[in-house]
């Protein structure tokens, strides 16, 4: 076993220098946010879609379509509309007079990247149809089903703060998203080389570093990292923690409502391992555990109104998870 392990961090390694390539280039537009930038590429690497929340300036928009400008692969972006129709995201049968048949024409979702902006404003018909896509890879139009491309990401911001004109999101949708970041103000130095980079020449864009093809073998590099068991017993404790608090010694039962699912087991355990993979190594320690732990977990708690009431937030629960929980 430690042989195989310490071959996949020299595989891991080696491939480094694809992601760095990646990140450098990201960066000549973005400054600072590299915490945002480590989880989109978590997402890209393990396959999952990412909420990022944040109010408005933030460079949310922007971090993802520098990110797609990186990728040599097709990329959309669909601004979310109250008027929104679900055609308008998958797409419609255009009747043809000359042979008197309907035939399909592909919407915006039949992309490898795909920008979600203000995902939250769009109606139910419409987060019903980028459900299907996004679990399934699929997408129903008429009694044509198509299998999506791969890869396939859907990226999506939301805008915490303004809450008119905006339809939360179901909780079944939430769930697909392997994370949900909540990006926060850029530092004062951060800022001034902000003000400074806008304030002169124009940008520079970037240019593709990473093809599909690469991307999937990345991906498959990912799925070999060794994830000890005891990492999988912490990974089920931190989950289970979340439903039965009382059995790890935390008084938050009447806290929590609903806990997070199953999905978030195996959603963790592939983000644990993406992190791995960008710390070069092949291997998952408790460390890649929590550090990506609460982007993983904060979606998928229900909190009571008793929660609310004392102003608690689902981060600040899976905090005291995370420090009482044993670390193996």
């Amino acid at each position: 076993m430690d042989s195989n392990i310490a071959r996949t961090t020299e595989q891991v390694k080696e491939q480094s220098a694809r992601l760095e390539a990646v990140f450098s280039a990201v960066e000549t537009v973005i400054v600072g946010q590299r915490g945002m930038l480590d989880r989109l590429m978590i997402g890209l690497l393990a396959d999952g879609h990412v909420l990022i929340e944040g109010v408005p300036g933030l460079a949310k928009t922007t971090a993802v379509k520098t990110l797609a400008a990186c990728l040599d692969t097709s990329f959309a972006r669909i601004q979310f509309t109250p008027d929104l129709l679900p055609a308008d995201l998958i797409g419609t049968q255009v009747f043809q007079p000359k042979t008197g048949e309907f035939t399909v024409r592909k919407g915006p979702i039949f992309n490898n990247i795909v920008l979600a902006d203000e995902i939250n404003r769009a109606p139910a018909k419409v987060q019903s149809a980028l459900l299907e896509a996004m679990q399934e890879r699929q997408v129903t139009i008429g009694n044509e089903t198509s299998k999506l491309g791969e890869p396939f990401l859907v990226l999506a911001t939301q805008n915490p703060i303004e809450q008119e004109g905006t339809y939360p999101l179901p909780e079944a949708q939430v769930d697909r998203f392997m994370l949900k970041l909540r990006v926060t103000y850029p530092t004062k130095r951060e800022e001034k080389e902000i003000l400074q980079r806008f304030g002169g020449a124009p940008l520079a864009v970037p240019t593709p570093v990473l093809n599909p093809a690469q991307i999937l073998e990345l991906r498959a590099l990912v799925r070999e990292i060794y994830l000890d068991e005891k990492i999988q017993d912490y990974i089920l404790d931190l989950v289970f923690a979340t439903r039965e608090p009382r059995n790890y010694k935390l008084d938050l039962d009447r806290f929590i409502t609903y806990g997070a699912s199953p999905r978030a087991s195996i959603y963790l355990s592939l983000a644990a391992k993406a992190q791995a993979f960008l710390k070069g190594r092949g291997y998952v320690t408790p460390q890649d555990v929590k550090s990506i732990a609460r982007d993983v977990l904060r979606h998928r708690l229900v909190l009571s109104y008793e929660a609310e009431a004392e102003e608690l937030t689902s981060d600040d629960l899976i905090g005291r998870i995370l420090d009482t929980v044993e670390v193996p």
